[in-house]
């Protein structure tokens, strides 16, 4: 490892724009087990599920159907 390293040539990571932003978010006990079982069973990480799930809806713009009663 080197003693110093030289940036003057560097540039901005051009993905950043990409990047997730980490948030705080409640969600029921029973949601995230939900998901934790899914999870398991594919093999990828519960919250990278949640996430592609949220995705899937923004893209094929799904709504919600609330009434209140």
């Amino acid at each position: 490892m080197r003693d110093e390293y030289d940036f003057s040539k560097s540039r901005k990571n051009p993905y950043a724009a990409q990047l997730k932003k980490q948030i705080t978010i409640r969600l029921d006990e029973d949601l995230i087990a939900y998901f934790k079982g899914i999870a398991a069973k594919v093999g990828i990480p519960y919250q990278s599920l949640i996430n592609l799930y949220l995705r899937d809806c923004a893209a094929s713009n799904r709504k919600l159907n609330l009434s209140w009663k």
